[in-house]
C-alpha cells in the first residue's frame, strides 16, 4: 500500500487534494499532512511516505528545501501554482508537476505514472531540488509549537541545539523549546560558518564560544558566553579546536 504526505500551506486546497487522490486511488494511504516546510520534513522522518505531494511555496522551508532532504526512497510530485520551474523538474527526474487547481482528470495522469514507477530513481530527490534550486539560502528562523503557540525563533538568536532520543533542544537567552528536526538535517540547512558541530548530537553558534577547555584523556569542552551550560566536543570534530 503506498503511504503519501501531502504539503500545502492552503487548507482547501490541501483537503481537495486529499478528496481527489482518495478517490482516484483507493489503495493508497494518506499517512500525513503538513502546512508547512518544517512539519513536512518532520512528517517524512516520522510516517516514512513512499510518495510527498509537495508544494513550492511554503512557510519556513520550501518544497524544494523539503525534497532536497527527503532521500532517494520518496518520489516527489509539485502542486504548485507556479510554473516557472516545470522544465527543471522533469529534466531532473520529478514524477509529475502539477499546477493549482488540479482537477481530477490531471491528477489521474499523475496517479497513473506513479503506479508505473516501482521504485524511486535513485538521487531523484536530491538531483532535482538541487537542479531547482542550485543556490540554497541558509535557514534563518527556527519554528516550534508548544500547545496552541507557534514559536518562531531567529537563527541568530539560538546559542545552541542539541539532540536527545526524540527532540532537538533550541535554547536561546530567553528561552528553550524543542523541534523535531534532527542535527543532521539542521547542519545541513544552517549556514557551517555560523553553527559548528560539535558532535553528533550538538551545534554551537560559534560567536557564542567564550572558551575551548581542554580536558584529560584527550576530552574537550566548550564555555559559553554569559552561559552556564558547557558542551563536549567529541573527537571528531576536535581539530577545528586544535588550528585556533
Amino acid at each position: 500500500m503506498p503511504r503519501i504526505l501531502l504539503a500545502d500551506d492552503e487548507p482547501l486546497l490541501r483537503a481537495q487534494l486529499k478528496t481527489c487522490l482518495q478517490a482516484l486511488w483507493p489503495e493508497a494511504a494518506i499517512v500525513a499532512e503538513a502546512d508547512d516546510g518544517f512539519s513536512a520534513l518532520e512528517a517524512l522522518h516520522a510516517a516514512q511516505p513512499d510518495i510527498a505531494f509537495l508544494d513550492i511555496r511554503m512557510p519556513g522551508l520550501t518544497g524544494l528545501d523539503v525534497a532536497r532532504l527527503a532521500g532517494d526512497a520518496v518520489q516527489i510530485v509539485f502542486v504548485t501554482a507556479y510554473d516557472e520551474y516545470a522544465v527543471a523538474a522533469f529534466e531532473a527526474g520529478a514524477v509529475d508537476y502539477v499546477l493549482k487547481p488540479a482537477d481530477a482528470v490531471r491528477l489521474a495522469r499523475t496517479v497513473q505514472r506513479l503506479k508505473s514507477r516501482t521504485a524511486a530513481v535513485p538521487g531523484q530527490a536530491a538531483a532535482m531540488a538541487d537542479a531547482l534550486q542550485p543556490q540554497r539560502t541558509p535557514l534563518r528562523w527556527i519554528q516550534a509549537s508548544a500547545g496552541n503557540t507557534l514559536h518562531l525563533i531567529p537563527v541568530e538568536d539560538v546559542l545552541f541545539f542539541q539532540a536527545n532520543a526524540k527532540y532537538t533542544r533550541v535554547l536561546t537567552r530567553t528561552q528553550e523549546v524543542c523541534i523535531r528536526l534532527p542535527i543532521k538535517t539542521l547542519a545541513e540547512l544552517l549556514d557551517g560558518e555560523q553553527f559548528w558541530q560539535l558532535s553528533r548530537s550538538t551545534l554551537v553558534a560559534a560567536n557564542q564560544i567564550a572558551a575551548v577547555q581542554r580536558i584529560e584523556l584527550g576530552e574537550m569542552t566548550v564555555h559559553l558566553r554569559d552561559h552556564p551550560e558547557k558542551l563536549s566536543v567529541s573527537q571528531r570534530y576536535q581539530a577545528r579546536f586544535r588550528q585556533m
